[in-house]
């Protein structure tokens, strides 16, 4: 099977469009790194370096701290196809972070994004007001 470009992209292109995301419905930016440390085990230090360094998506969930082991509770379609049935790894990866930035953007409540679970590293909370 033939490299998918998508894993070639690099994480620090994709982050701002799902913050972009997010606000354009109102929602706190903030949730897009809050499930994304769920997801991958990075902590927010670790988001901004893998930002800051360039990685790719596929160098990205290569160096995840830990996947969280409930991400295939993750279900329904991104991008027309049903995340559930993605057979490559890195790509149901993949579309499981847009899935969950699909569900913060919908206004889904954490809990249930979360698949029931909090997130192991929650970004700093901000003060301000």
């Amino acid at each position: 099977m033939a490299r998918q470009r998508i894993f070639g992209v690099p994480f620090a292109d994709i982050h701002p469009l799902y913050v972009t995301k997010v606000q354009r419905k109102g929602r706190d930016p903030q949730d897009v790194d809050r499930v994304i440390t769920w997801l991958t085990g990075y902590d927010t230090d670790g988001l901004r370096r893998a930002v800051d360094a360039g990685l790719d998506l596929e160098t990205f969930f290569a160096q995840a701290p830990r996947m969280n082991p409930d991400a295939s509770l993750i279900t329904g379609v991104v991008c027309g196809h049903r995340v559930e049935e993605i057979e490559d790894p890195l790509l149901q990866q993949i579309r499981w972070m847009d899935k969950l930035v699909d569900e913060v953007a919908r206004g889904k409540r954490m809990s249930s994004i979360l698949r029931g679970g909090a997130p192991t590293t929650a970004p700093p909370a901000r003060g301000g007001g």
